[in-house]
């Protein structure tokens, strides 16, 4: 019983490993479609591509996934971005950015995942988020100063991040969460990079306003809900007004 659980464990993970790669190759292709594929003057881009190697998707996928996101080649991208807005258990605000190649599919599917908490119409909750830039970057000097960073690079705020906000933060550098007014975000990225800091996440975001009071038992529920969401093959991100 035991070796089998152990083939089946192995079968899970290798299946999350694929559907995150096709999430990142996903994003790589929205983020040359939108800023163009040069990853120099495209922050999304060059973060997405990051995140790619470190998840150690080929050149090759990368490469195509770009010249289909940029229209350069034969395969042209048909992707919409759509935003689903809704509630998780508890009154958790909760909005969905989704990548799909079929609505049509995937919106009766979202709406089965919402089953648990309440599918709003469009518009329902967005005034709870503020909708901003959002960068996310380490450093690998202890004594920088990151309230300096953000006033030179142009940031609007900034909040320290640590390996357990995002994984991607090495345990033993300075992890710092830039916020920005949305047309300041590739400007915002540059100077970051320029200067020293490593550029792990540059995305359009909802950052939710008010962060509603929860016991330990609800946020387990709440976190239940949020993970089966993510784990949808097309969900690119889920933003909910929860630590």
């Amino acid at each position: 019983m035991g070796r089998q659980w152990l083939l089946a464990k192995r079968e899970i993970n290798a299946k999350r490993k694929s559907a995150a790669t096709g999430k990142l190759v996903k994003e790589i292709s929205v983020a040359a479609k939108l800023g163009g594929a040069d990853p120099d003057g495209n922050a999304r881009l060059f973060a997405a591509i990051e995140k790619a190697r470190k998840e150690s998707v080929s050149r090759d996928v990368i490469e195509r996934a770009i010249k289909k996101g940029a229209g350069l080649g034969d395969e042209k991208m048909v992707m919409e971005e759509l935003a689903f807005e809704g509630y998780a258990p508890h009154k958790v605000p909760v909005i969905v950015e989704v990548l799909t190649d079929n609505n049509n599919r995937t919106a009766p599917e979202i709406r089965v995942l919402f089953k648990k908490g309440q599918l709003g119409a469009p518009g329902s909750n967005k005034f709870l988020f503020d909708h901003v830039g959002i960068v996310e970057a380490h450093h690998a000097d202890a004594s920088v100063d990151a309230e300096a960073a953000a006033i030179e690079a142009g940031a609007q705020n900034f909040e320290p991040l640590s390996n357990a906000d995002n994984d991607d933060i090495p345990a033993d550098r300075v992890g710092v969460r830039f916020i920005t007014e949305r047309p300041d975000l590739h400007a915002v990225s540059k100077w970051l990079s320029s200067n020293g800091w490593t550029i792990v996440t540059a995305e359009f975001g909802y950052l939710p306003k008010n962060l509603p009071t929860l016991t330990e038992e609800q946020r387990a529920e709440v976190g239940e809900f949020l993970q089966a969401l993510d784990d949808h093959d097309d969900v690119h991100r889920v933003w909910a007004a929860m630590k």
